[in-house]
């Protein structure tokens, strides 16, 4: 299998090759390794690849010439040979905008989002979307302390937050859009995706880069085939598995059946933010719905965060033991301090605190800000 695209601006080129496994194997990617690939021109020039790791291969921004036509060329480590047919350079119109709106998706109440689009030449005719989402999230507390192993601290919140954190996907189907049978070419409201209104990605804040390719009619065929085959079946009734057939084909066995298709051309791209307070008052699930927040007001627990006298009289501090976790006697529990436990004119005399998996956003996300983050 081959996958991605060429890009005939100064953007990046990033191709992935694979080999396509039994449906019944427990391998679930089989990458292609040592591969060496070029990108010919119909004028006698190439563009090397470089193997990147995992079966992904990539080149620095071309500059190509789009008066020419270029193909690919793969030869495996088991020297086979494949070759893609020559391909005119498609360079996409740019994206007027991405807008959403919150009438309900196929699952129930939730976010939609378009991408609208045209081309005032109308030589573009078929497009494709591949978009990148990003979204804020918090953890089930806010820690404001926090455990060198020894000592409760203050914690630092500017370089050291554990409550705000970002996780981010790609899209994993495929979407198309056509205008072949207007007069113009013009989008308007494609859909991109559908989020319900109970997902996490919508309970702080939410961003989606989407990029947008131009595509032949031939290209678009080959993309509504594979969206058929790999998306849209489910039952005896639904249209059934075709042969999908590419632009790329194995020179040394040409029996061989290869998936993909080669596109050439710039891409065009936009971003936008939708925060919580933008949509309506939603709520979502979140997997920190079950986290207790401890404290140290109910003796009988093991979660007094406080010296406390033990049944044999002993004052046992327990900060030592469930916070403190290098202190002697230390049990090694990973509980965080959240607050402070305080009386008027007094130090602490003692800590709320949770679990690591309750307070530590860290655990599922990042909270090194994306540097295009507003």
């Amino acid at each position: 299998m081959v996958e991605g695209a060429i890009n005939s601006g100064s953007d990046s080129s990033f191709i992935k090759l694979s080999r396509t496994v039994n449906i019944s194997s427990k391998v679930t990617a089989n990458s292609e390794l040592n591969a060496r690939i070029t990108i010919e021109g119909d004028q006698n020039i190439s563009y090397p690849l470089t193997e990147i790791g995992n079966g992904n291969y990539a080149c620095s921004g071309l500059n190509l010439d789009t008066t020419h036509l270029y193909r690919l060329h793969i030869k495996t480590a088991g020297n086979k040979e494949y070759l893609s047919d020559y391909v005119k350079v498609l360079d996409s119109p740019p994206i007027d905008s991405i807008s959403y709106d919150t009438q309900g998706t196929p699952q129930g109440a939730g976010l939609n989002i378009y991408a609208n689009t045209h081309d005032q030449t109308n030589r573009i005719r078929y497009y494709r979307w591949e978009y990148k989402e990003t979204w804020a999230f918090h953890s089930g507390f806010e820690s404001f302390y926090k455990s060198n192993g020894d000592t409760v601290l203050h914690r630092d919140e500017t370089n050291d937050d554990i409550y705000t954190c970002w996780r981010g996907d790609t899209s994993s189907t495929i979407v198309l859009g056509s205008s072949a049978k207007l007069s113009q070419s013009v989008i308007v409201k494609n859909p991109i995706l559908s989020i319900t209104s109970s997902a996490e990605k919508l309970s702080v804040e939410y961003s989606i880069l989407v990029k947008q390719y131009a595509l032949s009619a031939d290209a678009y065929k080959f993309y509504a085939n594979l969206k058929k085959n790999t998306e849209n079946l489910g039952s005896i009734f639904d249209a059934q598995p075709s042969e999908i057939s590419g632009n790329i084909q194995c020179v040394t066995t040409p029996s061989e059946p290869v998936i993909g298709f080669l596109c050439i051309g710039k891409t065009s791209s936009q971003r936008i933010f939708i925060r919580k307070v933008q949509l309506p008052a939603w709520k979502s699930e979140s997997v920190y719905a079950g986290c207790e927040l401890l404290v140290d007001y109910v003796n009988e627990l093991p979660c007094c965060y406080y010296a406390i006298k033990n049944k044999t009289g002993i004052p046992v501090d327990q900060v030592d033991i469930y916070i403190n976790y290098n202190r002697p006697g230390a049990n090694g529990y990973l509980y965080i301090p959240i607050s402070a436990i305080e009386l008027p004119a007094h130090p602490p005399i003692g800590y709320t605190a949770a679990t690591k998996e309750c307070t530590d956003c860290t655990l599922r996300g990042t909270n090194k800000k994306p540097a295009f983050w507003k």
